[in-house]
């Protein structure tokens, strides 16, 4: 079955940077896109970025741009979430996902258990 495991997460203060990275297992992942959504407490899952298979496109929301990077191996069935300048409303849980296309991505076909990501001010 196919396993998406996060790991990276932690406790960070304002201004600092956390690296995020997923690890996909369970199926061949060829030409499938890669992201990350994040869920703060009271407050529904939102997309954050999402990468291509070739890493050509990539796709950030609003408020993670020029602070987020995301990046992929292909070899390892790896996503990564570089994440700097951080603020405490970055505070989540944040979620692997995967899906079939770019276009598809805002419903991913799959989801890791996610990992906590805690910014104090």
């Amino acid at each position: 079955q196919v396993q998406l495991v996060e790991s990276g997460g932690g406790l960070v203060q304002a201004g600092g940077s956390l690296r995020l990275s997923c690890v996909a297992s369970g199926r061949t992942f060829n030409n499938y896109a890669m992201g990350w959504f994040r869920q703060a407490p009271g407050k529904e899952r939102e997309f954050v970025a999402a990468i291509s298979w070739t890493s050509i496109t990539r796709d950030y929301a609003e408020f993670v741009k020029g602070r987020f990077t995301i990046s992929r191996d292909n070899a390892k069935n790896t996503v990564y979430l570089q994440m700097n300048s951080l603020k405490p409303e970055d505070t989540a849980v944040y979620y692997c996902a995967v899906g079939l296309k770019m276009a598809t991505m805002m419903t991913p076909d799959y989801w890791g258990q996610g990992t906590q990501v805690t910014v104090s001010s």
